[in-house]
């Protein structure tokens, strides 16, 4: 555990935003973090995960906490569903890897998502009509202020739409330090009617896909929209699709009548922001190195040498042409620092 002064984040964040932190540490077990709390009880905190779903506009004049906790391990284990209990600094993707060769099913939908698992159930990550909520059994914490632990379940953790109990009033309160979940041994229950899985399935002849199948049609999607973040500077989808009530929802038809949308419940809709960003007209438009994605419409990008407040000041345009032309305010998804 080494302590490092004026650390360059740029590694340390999908974006590549070149911001430096005042101080830097990376821990490897809940023991060093203890420590570091303790041995540090008056210093400003930031928690990093994977970098994968935060926008940096500033240095940070703070005390990083690289979470790097690692470890998966088969806690429980019945006829048809095995728990899993996975630490906070495991890279989500290599643990879909680790369920798709053991065939273990539930988060297959979730394929290619980037960060960490110990930030996933913050943000309730959520793809192709799978949510984290799905398979999520508990997450053990460490309260910051106390050190004391505590486990929460799926009931306290208040998970909504791209949201939890960690965004919200216990926000900068605990840190996640591993999560546990419930997934399926054997008869798999599969979400292949979201987006074009089904056709990618019926192109391959595949009639009774694997958990391996549906995961590797999502990667293929996932793909061909998205931008790989080691090669162009993203954090993935940069705004949430927007959920509007049935009176709003039915003047925006009026209007728009070709726009695509989701029936959630019969006085709920939501709308995909991605059509509603490309309406506005900036689907691959490049402002210097901050841009939107030329495939989808929803990922900001930075080009090589894009600030986090060029990236910003983009992504607050979008927000005002969109409302200006379509009526919606569009909330971004990433968290702004």
């Amino acid at each position: 555990m080494r302590f490092e002064e004026y650390k360059s984040l740029k590694n340390h964040n999908t974006f590549g935003i070149d911001c430096e932190a005042r101080y830097f540490v990376s821990v490897e077990t809940v023991e060093e973090l203890k420590k570091v709390l303790s041995e540090n009880p008056s210093e400003a905190l930031f928690l990093l995960g994977g970098g994968s779903n935060m926008l940096l506009t500033d240095n940070l004049d703070a005390l990083v906490i690289h979470l790097n906790l690692k470890g998966i391990e088969i806690t429980k284990t019945t006829e048809k569903e095995v728990f899993v209990k996975v630490m906070a600094g495991e890279t989500w993707h290599e643990f879909v890897e680790y369920c798709i060769k053991n065939d273990f099913g539930g988060i297959e939908n979730l394929s290619l998502i980037p960060g960490n698992v110990g930030t996933a159930p913050i943000q309730n990550i959520g793809a192709y009509g799978v949510e984290l909520k799905d398979t999520f059994e508990s997450c053990h914490t460490l309260k910051i202020e106390t050190l004391e632990e505590r486990e929460f379940n799926k009931e306290e953790c208040q998970f909504g739409y791209r949201n939890s109990i960690f965004k919200n009033e216990l926000k900068g309160k605990y840190i996640i330090t591993s999560v546990s979940f419930k997934l399926t041994k054997k008869d798999h229950k599969k979400n292949i009617s979201y987006g074009d899985i089904q056709k990618i399935l019926n192109d391959k002849n595949i009639k009774h896909p694997s958990v391996k199948d549906i995961s590797e049609a999502i990667i293929a999607i996932r793909q061909s929209k998205l931008p790989d973040p080691k090669v162009l500077g993203n954090s993935g989808s940069f705004f949430k699709n927007p959920i509007v009530n049935s009176e709003r929802f039915q003047e925006f038809r009026k209007e728009f009548p070709e726009a695509p949308f989701y029936e959630i419940t019969p006085t709920e809709f939501k709308i995909p922001a991605g059509w509603l960003i490309e309406k506005a007209g900036f689907k691959g438009k490049r402002f210097g190195d901050a841009g939107v994605h030329k495939n989808q419409a929803l990922v900001l990008v930075n080009y090589g040498n894009a600030t986090g407040q060029e990236i910003w000041q983009l992504a607050m345009d979008i927000q005002k042409q969109v409302k200006e032309m379509t009526g919606i305010f569009i909330v971004p998804e990433v968290n702004v620092f």
